[in-house]
């Protein structure tokens, strides 16, 4: 399908939960993702260079180096990131790449704590999606969303038909740690590899395809009040690493799951259809084609009735307790 230019063009603007206003985001490198994803040469480096692994992996060695610590106080400033919130003092990060994948204290990401609900599995601006299978029309006016392709297992897919996403976008100035959603058991991370293009809008905008040709890491996650319930990182350009730090077994909603080396990224949650009710906000900001920014540990949806019983019914890739 054909990309609308007009909306290409577009500010990105997504509404702030805690402001409660409409905002327009401040895009880290905006003007080489307008050129990489709007202009021919652009694109062609993208598909030369830009989305290579090896591309990644060099700007995510540089980050690492020591001289690197020089970017972090002009990036503090520039983009008014509150240091309040670290577990250490900036001046302990190494290179930018530990400032990047930072710790916050305990106290400035408090966990919903009703067992009923699920949370936010990271900072960012999260698009909700009643029915995964219509997910293409957020983005691009005409085409579909590749379920099998993006879980990546057939019979997994059919597990989630016409189920809810939530996609939780995380820019370069967010907070890169990623927590589970719910309470329950989580199976092995399964690698699902793939190109690093970015995740931004500028760049789903011109290729949907992006969030299943892009690298994955899928865990699936068995919830006493929300069944089976799917946990997907998506890598993007310059993401030097998605590093998992959580053991497969017994969890707490709001425990780490990992964290995002250097660049953009997301986090990807899929519930069985009819398993969640995603809070007001989210879906009327989606009917507007909206984001909702808001942070790891806020409610962002409520069990429905039945869930439970639809995961201990379903076969394929199961983490069931014996």
């Amino acid at each position: 399908m054909t990309p609308n230019p007009e909306l290409f063009n577009q500010p990105i603007q997504y509404y702030n939960r805690i402001t409660q206003a409409v905002e327009t985001e401040q895009v880290y490198g905006e003007g080489f993702l307008r050129w990489a994803y709007g202009n021919p040469l652009g694109r062609l480096s993208v598909d030369v260079a830009v989305k290579r692994l090896w591309f990644s992996r060099w700007y995510g060695w540089r980050m690492d180096q020591a001289k690197s610590r020089s970017r972090i106080q002009p990036f503090l400033d520039t983009y008014q990131v509150d240091a309040s919130e670290f577990a250490d003092p900036v001046e302990t990060y190494a290179s930018f790449n530990q400032f990047f994948y930072r710790r916050l204290k305990p106290e400035a990401r408090p966990i919903d704590a009703d067992p009923h609900t699920a949370v936010f599995p990271a900072d960012g601006r999260h698009l909700a999606i009643e029915d995964i299978d219509r997910a293409g029309r957020f983005y691009i006016k005409g085409q579909s969303f590749d379920r099998e392709k993006f879980i990546g297992d057939a019979a997994l897919a059919r597990d989630f038909e016409g189920g809810t996403l939530l996609i939780s976008r995380l820019c370069p100035v967010d907070y890169h740690r990623y927590h589970f959603p719910v309470n329950g058991e989580a199976g092995a991370a399964v690698d699902l590899p793939g190109t690093l293009r970015s995740v931004s809008p500028l760049a789903l905008r011109r290729h949907l395809s992006i969030l299943w040709e892009n690298r994955r890491a899928r865990t699936l996650v068995d919830s006493p009040n929300f069944g089976r319930v799917l946990v997907m990182e998506i890598g993007a350009t310059c993401v030097g690493g998605m590093h998992s730090t959580y053991a497969p077994g017994p969890l707490q909603k709001g425990d780490e799951k990992g964290y995002f080396s250097f660049g953009g990224s997301c986090v990807a949650t899929l519930y069985q259809k009819g398993a969640i009710s995603l809070d007001p906000d989210l879906l009327e900001q989606a009917a507007l084609g909206r984001e909702v920014y808001a942070k790891m540990g806020d409610r962002c949806g409520l069990a429905c009735s039945g869930s439970r019983g639809r995961a201990a019914d379903a076969g394929g890739e199961a983490n069931l307790p014996t």
